[in-house]
């Protein structure tokens, strides 16, 4: 984050999914190399490898970025005009925001291996989605970086 409230983040996967990926690949190999040898157990042990490596990039590639534009969850982005009220949220809190407490119209992206979030609500009469929940690393830093955002974007108009 710098002093212009920019934000940016990927949620990348967590070195143990790449460790299972590996150890999946390895047992796929070990399986197929017994009975039936090296020509057909390493193309499909690799085969299962490559197929995890390529999972694991696409899901961990996801963006989270608060620049000149707003707010960018994924695809999707909310402007800076419609951030409303911002919360980062504790492990704890992020946890029930993603459950029990969840609204079924609430703009989600989650990762499941990130404890932290915000939630940012939409100030936007016209938008039926009443919040984003958004995992996130650092739920502190984006928090201000979204505030600092919205607050830059008032001030200018």
């Amino acid at each position: 984050m710098d002093d212009s409230g920019a934000y940016r983040e990927r949620l990348r996967a967590p070195v143990l999914w790449w460790l299972l990926a590996a150890g999946l690949a390895g047992s796929i190999w070990l399986a197929y190399d017994v009975p039936y040898g090296p020509a057909v157990s390493l193309p499909a042990g690799l085969g299962v490898l490559v197929l995890a490596a390529i999972t694991l990039i696409v899901y961990g590639r996801v963006l989270v970025a608060v620049g000149p534009e707003g707010f960018r969850a994924g695809r999707a982005t909310l402007p800076a005009w419609a951030i409303g009220e911002v919360s980062a949220l504790d492990p704890e809190a992020a946890r029930a925001a993603r459950g029990r407490d969840a609204d079924p119209r609430a703009y989600l992206l989650i990762r499941g291996y990130v404890p932290g979030a915000v939630r940012v609500d939409v100030d936007d009469p016209d938008d039926p989605v009443p919040y984003w929940l958004v995992s996130t690393r650092n739920p502190q830093r984006l928090a201000i970086a979204l505030r600092t955002a919205r607050d830059h974007h008032r001030m200018i108009t």
